[in-house]
């Protein structure tokens, strides 16, 4: 009975009363009458499914929720199970990535979900993205970051393309119309399109919107110009894709694409063409132009970079408590032969830091030159490229994250990809005083310690059953008498001899440098960091440290306090000296970004520890509870595939709660008191790597 009760539909006013509790937050979920009705038809198979992925979908946003259940006959009449699942975990990434308008449109694209997982012609943005944007700033040699737009366009910091392409049967055509389109709007800002005031020239013309269709056409052929020089086969790649120049632009290709064309020739030829009121060409491939949304990002863009490398001459300069110095005593020097800036100081080139580098180059490329403003230094203080330095929050610093991870996202069953932005920082040193001081509070332990260490090093096997050796192995020769008495050959492996362990071994320290350990916690990490640390020494074992932690999914700091190629010298001793409480807990990230640096060693045993005080945990309520705990123990289940052993040791009392599922029931220590913690780290590793 009861499975007849399972199998069979669920009624108009169930749908609706689950609805109700599902899609409660959803401002359009307002008649939910109509929408249990078609959901009604619908076999209970299917109609558990679109339940059960609303739920998952309005737990990330109530809209799309209702957007999915709304949706959903129409594209079970098109895919099974598998195709639908997939469906929606597209537009929770599309919502991940670009926000609600983006997950919705994804959504109603079910023609062209289809067309990409039936292998069809059409290709979507987010197949080629990362590929694309990697191109994209190679080329570049700054972030263009790329996003999905209504058509292509850029506003000099962001591309904006169209979410899928489906204009050519061939789907590797697709992909190159991509690429071209990206390469044409990088050519926009390469090329100083945006460098005079294009809103001033438009307002010339009675007719704006024609002025702007000749102009976005005009740009197009001097830019393509522009790329045929100095990338011939970009250039190639443009010209076999958008075919012939329509005819109405013969006249203007001679001065158009000769060498010295520039955006002022363009506007040239504009004027001809509106006083001719002549009918701008309409060809495909070519992006439109916002004129008035790249002016506002290149001028926000120009002063932001322009504080940044002040700031850095000023702290080149040495400008502290003193008023800035004059700008003729600095300048640049472009050099015709490598294309690289060079900085001088009064006349002697200085390096500038990387950030600095890349403002300085970035400002080549909107003004062709650096202005004298951003050649006079700031005033007092030093310089740090972060967001706080320029009066940002800390998440809109204008560095770009070194790496971005996958997270696990456990409502979805399914990954959040390049979710977590990770930056690695180096640790500013202390002045040793710490570590002086643990090291002669705990000189007995550490000797203690170190001779314990020593007999691991120093332990043998004896290997039987050899053909030499220096002593007889017993047990091998009462076997060959025997054989010898009963007829048979004896074996000649009549000795044994002594070989030393030989042992192959990393080890990765993940330190926690939340808020939660500032005081007794972290003096009680540094101080079993340096114990720790002074004993492995006599081991021999490659080991690094590192820390971590972060605000939110955009801002997840790792801190190198030892790498493996760093011997323990004062350097590392004065980072230990300097570890310090900071943010929060995002622990999946920091686990999958250690691991990666653990199985790039050749040893063959991997360990990774982790210090903690507390259950994963971050700024917000998405992280903290179950959702970080999963995504913990999903990073640890990836660490352990790529061979791994993972242990953690920590302070939290109710640690054995969530660390038996999170870690495994033998790969965890609870201590009750962090006093204990020095003490017990060195003897902990010495027991998992006996």
């Amino acid at each position: 009975m009861a499975q007849l009760v399972s199998e069979r539909r669920l009624f108009e006013h169930e749908i609706e009363e689950r609805l109700d509790a599902l899609l409660f937050a959803s401002s359009s979920h307002r008649k939910p009458g109509t929408l249990a009705e078609d959901l009604e038809a619908l076999p209970r198979l299917q109609q558990d499914l679109v339940l059960q992925w609303a739920a998952v979908a309005a737990q990330t946003y109530a809209e799309i929720g209702h957007m999915v259940a709304t949706l959903a006959p129409q594209a079970l009449a098109q895919m099974d199970t598998a195709g639908f699942e997939a469906w929606v975990i597209t537009a929770l990434d599309a919502y991940d990535r670009e926000g609600l308008r983006q997950a919705m449109e994804s959504l109603r694209d079910i023609d062209g979900f289809m067309a990409v997982r039936e292998g069809r012609r059409s290709i979507h943005l987010n197949e080629v993205e990362q590929r694309l944007g990697r191109f994209v700033q190679g080329l570049s040699g700054r972030t263009l970051a790329l996003k999905v737009g209504a058509y292509a366009w850029t506003d000099t910091e962001t591309i904006y393309l169209p979410a899928s392409i489906g204009h050519c049967a061939v789907a590797e055509d697709n992909r190159r119309l991509y690429t071209g389109l990206a390469v044409q709007m990088w050519a926009q800002t390469r090329y100083g399109t945006f460098n005079v005031d294009l809103e001033a020239e438009l307002a010339r013309w009675p007719d704006r919107e024609v002025a702007l269709a000749w102009l976005a056409v005009l740009e197009a052929v001097r830019l393509e110009a522009c790329v045929l020089r100095d990338l011939p086969g970009l250039g190639a790649l443009l010209a076999t894709l958008r075919g012939t120049w329509p005819e109405e632009l013969a006249s203007a290709l001679p001065d158009l694409q000769a060498p010295q064309a520039d955006v002022g020739v363009t506007l040239a030829w504009l004027a001809r063409f509106m006083a001719q009121d002549a009918v701008p060409p309409a060809p495909t491939f070519v992006p439109r132009l916002n004129p008035a949304a790249a002016a506002l990002a290149r001028t926000e863009r120009i002063a932001r970079e322009t504080e940044v490398l002040r700031r850095a001459l000023g702290a080149l300069k040495g400008t502290a408590g003193r008023k800035p110095a004059a700008p003729a005593e600095f300048a640049a020097q472009l050099k015709t032969e490598t294309g690289e800036l060079e900085i001088q100081l009064d006349g002697e080139a200085v390096t500038l830091p990387p950030d600095a580098k890349a403002a300085a180059q970035s400002l080549l490329q909107d003004l062709g030159e650096l202005p004298p403003e951003a050649l006079t230094p700031a005033g007092d203080g030093l310089w740090h490229p972060s967001g706080r330095d320029l009066g940002l929050p800390e998440q809109v610093s204008n560095r770009a994250a070194d790496y971005r991870y996958d997270e696990w996202d456990y409502h979805r069953n399914a990954y959040r990809r390049k979710w977590c932005h990770v930056f690695v920082n180096e640790v500013t040193p202390g002045d040793g005083q710490f570590v002086r001081d643990v090291k002669l509070r705990f000189a007995p332990h550490i000797q203690q310690i170190k001779r314990r260490f020593e007999a691991v090093r120093g332990e043998e096997r004896i290997l039987g059953r050899q053909p030499d050796g220096d002593e007889i192995d017993v047990d091998a020769l009462v076997e060959a008498v025997n054989d010898r008495k009963s007829g048979a050959e004896p074996s000649p492996r009549l000795f044994c001899r002594r070989v030393r362990n030989e042992r192959s071994l990393a080890a990765m320290f993940m330190i926690d440098m939340s808020g939660s350990t500032k005081g007794w916690v972290n003096d009680a990490e540094r101080e079993a960091l340096v114990m720790l640390c002074e004993a492995l020494e006599k081991l021999g074992d490659a080991y690094a440290i590192y820390g971590f932690s972060g605000w939110t999914r955009t801002r997840c700091d790792i801190y190198r306090i030892k790498s493996f190629a760093d011997p323990y010298d004062d350097a590392v001793r004065a980072r230990i000296d300097a570890i310090e409480a900071k943010d929060y807990t995002r622990m999946g990230v920091a686990i999958r970004h250690l691991s990666h640096l653990l199985s790039a060693q050749p040893a063959r045993h991997k360990l990774l520890v982790t210090l903690s005080d507390g259950r994963p945990d971050d700024f917000g309520d998405e992280y903290r509870g179950q959702y970080g705990i999963e995504d913990t123990r999903r990073a640890l289940q990836e660490a352990r595939e790529q061979g791994i052993r993972s242990y953690c040791i920590t302070i939290d009392r109710h640690g054995a709660d969530y660390l038996r599922h999170m870690v495994g029931p033998a790969s965890y220590t609870v201590l009750d008191d962090a006093k204990k913690l020095p003490l017990k780290v060195a003897e902990i590793y010495r027991k998992l790597t006996a």
